[in-house]
């Protein structure tokens, strides 16, 4: 049974205007730098060191912090992700964990946390209880990686109800009117990828991450954040060039992998993020560009 049809009633309510998501690539717009958005897997290596990683990339100016409640069926991630989801499962992640570790650290950050997730661990508590618990946390944003978007309707209107942006995410594959549906139930920005399945670092940026960005702003005004291998300064520079934020997962996860439980994990985490958001040559006029091409 879809998300959609377990949802019995709907508010039907709207956004309120100034959403931290929103507020964040306003400002990132505003600026002469790509945003960053980080992705990590709650739960990796343990719950603890997850909440002093989260409160460390915050430190070291990640914009957006996506947060991956550990699934046993990883189907859509890379090799290095399910890895990380399989440590956090072992060492007893579950989703009212992630709940748990979100609502503990809210206070203490200042970026807008996304959750990303697969529909199951989300219908295991039910909708409305899931809604209910991530506004209580203090979640900013959902993103439900294997629910179609014909059938996103009735999730996002629970999440709208709550203030929380429902975010999706899109790759070459998928068509111009997926695009479009996508565009209309969004809010907060649209995520990119090159393809589900195969995430992973490489040593430039994946073909098609232009062509995929120009197809999304054609569909919305939204912000829209690229993830397609990205593993160096040079790699968000690059992306920033069409896009307005950078998206980073297998990085970083594989950070986490390398440090695993060293006294130093916290510290390499935070220094990998601060030398991402390091200066790029003509990253200034990358983003001058892309102003310039969003008011035409």
């Amino acid at each position: 049974m879809s998300i959609a049809s377990r949802d019995r009633s709907r508010s039907g309510k709207g956004r309120k205007l100034g959403s931290r998501i929103a507020e964040t690539f306003e400002r990132i717009r505003a600026g002469s730098r790509p945003g960053l958005v980080t992705y990590v897997t709650a739960g990796d290596p343990d719950m603890t060191r997850s909440a002093d990683i989260l409160k460390a990339l915050d430190r070291a100016g990640a914009d957006v912090l996506e947060v991956g409640i550990p699934f046993s069926e990883p189907l859509a991630d890379g090799p290095v992700i399910q890895r990380a989801t399989e440590r956090a499962l072992a060492a007893g992640a579950t989703a009212a964990g992630v709940l748990d570790l979100v609502a503990g650290v809210r206070q203490e950050i200042t970026a807008p946390i996304v959750l990303f997730t697969y529909a199951n661990p989300v219908l295991r508590m039910g909708t409305e209880v899931f809604a209910d618990r991530a506004r209580a946390a203090g979640v900013d944003g959902v993103l439900v990686l294997d629910l179609p978007i014909e059938e996103a309707g009735g999730f996002r209107d629970a999440m709208a109800a709550r203030d929380i942006d429902m975010i999706f995410l899109l790759s070459p594959t998928t068509t111009d009117a997926r695009v479009g549906e996508a565009a209309k139930l969004a809010r907060g920005f649209l995520y990119g990828i090159s393809r589900l399945g195969v995430t992973g670092t490489r040593d430039t940026v994946a073909d098609g991450a232009e062509a995929l960005a120009r197809r999304m702003r054609a569909a919305t005004s939204l912000p829209i954040a690229l993830g397609f291998g990205i593993s160096s300064p040079q790699h968000v520079a690059q992306i920033g060039k069409f896009a307005d934020a950078a998206v980073v997962g297998s990085g970083l996860v594989g950070v986490i992998a390398e440090a695993g439980r060293s006294p130093d994990l916290v510290e390499r985490v935070e220094s990998y993020v601060r030398w991402l958001k390091s200066d790029v040559d003509g990253a200034d006029d990358n983003r001058r560009a892309q102003a310039a091409d969003r008011s035409t």
